[in-house]
């Protein structure tokens, strides 16, 4: 039998692609800013509302970038619901990751609880748009200025994401996406920074190339994270049927929550009102009480029958060996971690997918 899977990425047509391959080739200029690289960047500002982006290879390298940007020193707040990347991040731009439990309604970063983590050594939040539901900047803000801290945003899940018909991509001083094949929008592998000015972008735009200013000239110690002239191309082609595509993952989330709130000890995470999601993810959590059996038992039963759905995000940051030194727990992110299952959705399920999907849950 042929598997559900939990993704499945969002392909061009062939025959769009292949005239923007034949022009590479009559080019023959493959990476470094090249053209399909500058025009990508003008179509993805336009796209989604915002100043300025800089290309990247991997959303990794860029959330390491934007903090070496801002020339941080010290400790960062985050959250443990999260990918490994966004802590990851913080090591690797020679910081400190401090981590704060989540909200239980919105499973974000809890803007109640950063305060009691800051110290002399803070020098940035780094909250985690979950699934592409919007963190409280409000508050947040409120925070980072009180106590003299930038903000950057981990809003790899987040590609085209509004709320109250804003890009959520504008909130902090920067602001990091993922394209990643496995996310809504891809260019295969690839990621971007959203910045406020040129200057920024101009700086941006020289670390990920090793910091040169010039051919002879470099200011900064960068590195190479530069995103190539055939994946540029792939996230053009792509880019005309992202709106088709989130159109047919809302109608399947729209199924999902029309079943599954009928269902007792199923909890599907809802967003507000004035919150326009990309659907790049359906997580549900599981009480075992009420539903019967764990979130652990109902994964094994849709594996069992092919339908491949992820425990995401399992288990937390600090539970890995990397971050095993922190003796603080997360009580709220541990319960979520443990109980949570992002189930299939994507461009290429079909009805009778969905249906079969039903029928194990129920």
């Amino acid at each position: 039998m042929d598997k559900i899977t939990v993704t499945s990425p969002l392909l061009p047509p062939l025959n769009e692609l292949t005239p923007y391959l034949e022009d590479i080739w009559s080019r023959k200029w493959l990476t470094n800013s090249g053209h399909y690289h500058q025009l990508l960047e003008h179509e993805l500002c336009k796209y989604l509302g915002v100043p300025y982006i800089s290309l990247f290879s991997n959303g990794t390298l860029a959330l390491i970038t934007a903090l070496q940007a801002l020339e941080l020193e010290g400790e960062v707040i985050t959250t443990p619901y999260s990918f490994v990347a966004t802590a990851h991040a913080i090591k690797w731009a020679n910081l400190t990751p401090v981590f704060v439990d989540i909200d239980p309604d919105t499973f974000n970063l809890d803007p109640k609880k950063i305060e009691a983590a800051i110290t002399d050594k803070t020098c940035a939040i780094l909250p985690v748009h979950v699934y592409g539901n919007p963190c409280d900047d409000e508050a947040i803000q409120t925070i980072a200025k009180k106590h003299n801290l930038k903000v950057v945003y981990d809003a790899a899940h987040a590609f085209g994401v509004k709320q109250n018909n804003s890009s959520i991509l504008n909130m902090g001083e920067l602001s990091m996406l993922s394209f990643h094949a496995t996310k809504a929008y891809s260019t295969i592998e690839g990621g971007a920074i959203v910045c406020h000015t040129l200057e920024m972008k101009e700086k941006l735009d020289r670390l990920k190339n090793f910091g040169f200013e010039s051919e002879t000239e470099m200011s900064l110690c960068g590195m190479n994270a530069k995103l190539n002239e055939v994946q540029a191309a792939f996230g053009l082609a792509t880019l005309g049927h992202i709106d088709a595509a989130i159109d047919k993952r809302k109608k399947i989330a729209k199924y999902y929550e029309e079943n599954l709130t009928q269902i007792k000890g199923i909890r599907v995470l809802k967003p507000e009102s004035n919150v326009e999601l990309n659907y790049s993810y359906f997580p549900i959590v599981i009480d075992e009480k009420e539903y019967g059996k764990s979130r652990d038992q109902l994964f094994n039963e849709l594996k069992e029958n092919n339908i491949l759905a992820r425990k995401y995000f399992y288990p937390l940051i600090t539970d890995f060996k990397p971050y095993q030194d922190v003796i603080e727990e997360y009580p709220l992110a541990k319960n979520v971690s443990n109980t949570v299952i992002c189930l299939p959705i994507h461009n290429d399920l079909k009805t009778n997918d969905l249906e079969k999907i039903m029928m194990v849950i129920k």
